[in-house]
């Protein structure tokens, strides 16, 4: 229900852009339009790979792997993942929303989606080059142990281990 108020007031709003200056609107519509054509083959590509794991992996053996009863090992292993793999942040959330419905335990999920947006392991090199070696490495080590904190916080809130 909320989606629809949201996609409601959305409508309301553009119409009153367009009566106030249909060019920029005609002009923020297209730019929006590229960005959805950009964003559309890397969230495809992944939200595929889901369905492909999620297929292939039941729920059982997901809860099994990176559920609840995985424990610290399993926090471990998703902020490890999450550390190393370059996912954007709009298909990192649904990706998320999808491991938690088949199985995913909070704090896993916690630990992998901040590891994500946070660590850069693929993305080092570059960062070397610019910030230099030792803070780059301090950096990336603060942010991978603070996913740990993310994971423990969320464990609290939720309820976890």
């Amino acid at each position: 229900m909320d989606n629809y108020i949201l996609y409601g007031i959305t409508i309301i709003l553009l119409f009153i852009s367009y009566f106030n200056d249909k060019k920029k609107t005609k002009q923020a519509l297209k730019k929006s339009w590229k960005s959805f054509e950009n964003i559309l083959p890397q969230f495809l590509g992944v939200i595929m790979l889901m369905g492909i794991v999620l297929a292939a992996l039941n729920p059982e053996t997901v809860s099994k792997l990176i559920g609840n009863s995985s424990g610290w090992i399993g926090i471990i292993v998703c902020a490890i993942i999450g550390a190393i793999t370059l996912i954007p942040g709009f298909v990192a959330f649904p990706m998320a929303a999808m491991l938690l419905q088949n199985g995913a335990g909070y704090m896993q999920i916690g630990a992998f989606v901040s590891s994500l947006m946070m660590v850069g392991v693929v993305t080092m090199p570059l960062e070397i080059k610019y910030f230099g070696k030792k803070l780059t490495i301090w950096r990336n080590s603060l942010a991978f142990i603070f996913s740990f904190v993310v994971a423990f916080v969320i464990g609290k809130v939720v309820g976890g281990i």
